[in-house]
């Protein structure tokens, strides 16, 4: 994946520019020696995307969103590490990654809210355009083309 298809995708994008945000903030309460904080807020921060980005290859509808769910989770423990830094004196100040995380908060709650809506036609054509994206893959991943690498993502169809 390359920085236009992130920038294309606002919950990938914003996943992103926070995992970027919080490995500054990170490194920033290691030069205050806070190791143990830095390790679980750097842990929990760069999860939230890393399974958002995961979740664009999901297998099926149900996987994308169990994906999208365990990012939550992530993004509930990150808000509990950062809140413990807006609370503790010596701490460099928070706030911007907390403002983030809550853009992050909305938007995954938004997708998983509306990818739980059944509508069995749109779950028929999207499966199948999941099981066809797949087939395509395979054949064309040996492909000097390059149509694999320009080929739309049907995860996107799930938003």
């Amino acid at each position: 994946m390359n920085l236009d298809l992130i920038n294309k995708n606002p919950i990938l994008k914003h996943s992103f520019e926070f995992a970027l945000l919080a490995d500054a903030y990170t490194a920033h309460l290691y030069e205050l020696r806070r190791y143990d904080l830095a390790r679980q807020l750097f842990r929990s921060s760069t999860s939230i995307g890393a399974n958002i980005f995961e979740s664009q290859h999901a297998e099926s509808k149900q996987d994308f969103i169990h994906k999208l769910k365990i990012s939550a989770k992530e993004a509930s423990e990150t808000n509990f590490w950062l809140l413990i830094c807006q609370n503790r004196n010596g701490y460099p100040p928070c706030d911007h990654l907390l403002a983030k995380l809550d853009e992050i908060n909305r938007l995954l709650s938004s997708i998983i809210s509306s990818s739980k809506k059944s509508n069995p036609a749109t779950y028929f054509w999207v499966s199948f355009l999941m099981f066809a994206q797949s087939i395509f893959s395979i054949t064309s991943s040996n492909s000097t083309t390059g149509i694999h690498s320009s080929a739309p993502r049907i995860s996107t169809l799930l938003h």
